[in-house]
């Protein structure tokens, strides 16, 4: 018959089983380590020794909850984004908002996270960590920090030039090829290859789809403005109907925005959206759009294997002894440096601004409260997106945690219900939206599918 002491054991041992099995994994459980060092300390009382610990996700389940959390995230800042600047908001104003949230976004989760529990050796809190010797993992945190900074910041001006939706997929699908396949080496192949690259393929021909959709729209839009009756010409040779002039200056004697008075989808709305707007696309090459969407492609590509070596240590740059980053603390460093590099770039986008936005000033951006709430919440989303895919990534792998690049599902359902995109357009482009979108979505749930365990 067992004794009380015994019967007390097995309660606690128990419960640490509980704790390791638990739906998000907790990452440790004090109560087990104290057994192994001392057996007479579990006899001690209870308070004593049930200790709080760090929360750490580390099951499959947990981190795919983190990936879905972040897919809607990060897939619905973007539209706040485009919706101010389509509404005239200067988005040098619009991204310092962003930027601000973005940063507080990531101290919450570090003092939160990164600080509630108590510090162990190979699992230091945030403040522990914020003084060790570990400059190797944090330059490579700040690194992704720096490229994701100037990948958002593109892709603020493409959005304008090519559209939400063609813009967050062939961004998205660059980072799922190029991304995916550097973090799943970087893992060690705890992703499954065989489920894995053709998830990778799947998303290279959804960019395909993508540029094709994108071109067949042009050219639905194109047709559009050649049916409209041609009264005027600005000096910049941008056409407006006697309509849509009419509609634009019965909108500012009521202190509306023009866009809404014509239906979605017509040349009239195409024409009043960029009368209104802050970023004019007439007459401007569609080349622009898409340089500044690559571009953004291929720094999304490295902020993640940058983080996922800030975590993790692969290349063995940390010094014998020193704990690796936790990943609260690596997202703090990852997101001082995306604030920073955000700021230093657009308070010079104020007094030299880039494509023909109009100049600005430090002082009438303080002064600019249009929007400023949505902008603040942008920053929140896509501050706690980026955490929760980190989150994620740390769990089941940085190559099955790029399944959050999904986004552009999110990203079109917003640009089709908020701006009308692809509105009225031929049935060839909604025949390649379909395409584009199913090849999207096989590949997430491919790429899902590939999700592994890290030891």
């Amino acid at each position: 018959m067992a004794t009380n002491q015994e019967k007390f054991v097995d309660q606690y041992m128990s419960i640490y089983i509980s704790c390791q099995n638990a739906y998000f994994g907790v990452a440790d459980c004090s109560i087990f380590h104290c057994f192994v060092a001392d057996p007479g300390f579990l006899f001690q009382t209870r308070d004593s020794y049930c200790k709080i610990i760090m929360y750490v996700v580390e099951s499959k389940g947990g981190a795919i909850v983190c990936m879905l959390l972040a897919l809607f995230f990060l897939g619905t800042w973007p539209a706040i984004i485009t919706l101010l600047e389509r509404r005239g908001r200067l988005p040098q104003h619009t991204y310092l908002d962003y930027t601000i949230t973005n940063l507080l976004a990531a101290v919450i989760i570090a003092l939160t996270f990164g600080q509630i529990g108590d510090s162990s050796v190979h699992r230091p809190n945030f403040f522990t960590q914020l003084s060790q010797d570990n400059w190797p993992s944090v330059l490579f945190a700040m690194a992704g920090g720096v490229v994701l900074s100037l990948g958002n910041l593109s892709t603020q001006y493409a959005w304008a030039f090519v559209g939400l939706s063609v813009v967050e997929v062939i961004s998205s699908s660059m980072t799922v090829v190029i991304g995916t396949t550097m973090n799943y080496f970087l893992d060690d192949r705890i992703n499954r290859a065989e489920i894995l690259f053709p998830g990778v393929g799947c998303f290279l021909v959804a960019v395909c789809l993508a540029s094709v959709v994108h071109s067949s729209n042009v050219a639905d839009n194109k047709a559009k403005l050649s049916r409209l009756p041609l009264d005027n010409k600005s000096e910049k040779g941008t056409v407006l109907s006697s309509a849509s002039e009419e509609a634009v200056s019965k909108d500012q004697e009521n202190g509306d925005g023009p866009v809404g008075k014509a239906k979605a989808g017509t040349a009239t709305f195409l024409i009043e959206l960029e009368k209104r707007r802050s970023i004019k696309v007439f007459g401007k090459s569609m080349f622009i759009g898409l340089s500044l969407t690559f571009f953004a492609g291929v720094c999304f590509s490295l902020f993640s294997p940058a983080f996922n070596l800030a975590t993790n240590d692969q290349w063995h740059t940390l010094k014998h002894g020193v704990p690796k980053l936790v990943v609260y603390t690596a997202f703090f460093y990852f997101s001082v440096s995306c604030f920073v590099i955000a700021l230093i770039l657009n308070i010079s986008f104020l007094y030299h601004p880039a494509l023909g936005v109009p100049k600005s000033s430090f002082k009438a951006y303080l002064n600019d409260w249009n929007g400023r709430w949505w902008a603040f919440l942008a920053g929140f989303l896509c501050g706690f997106g980026n955490g929760l895919q980190f989150m994620g990534g740390q769990a089941a792998g940085y190559a099955a945690a790029d399944a959050v690049q999904a986004l552009p599902l999110v990203s079109t359902f917003w640009g089709v219900v908020l701006f009308g995109e692809y509105r009225k357009s031929s049935r060839r482009t909604y025949i390649l939206l379909f395409f584009m979108l199913f090849m999207f979505i096989a590949a997430v749930g491919v790429l899902m599918g590939s999700s592994g365990h890290r030891k």
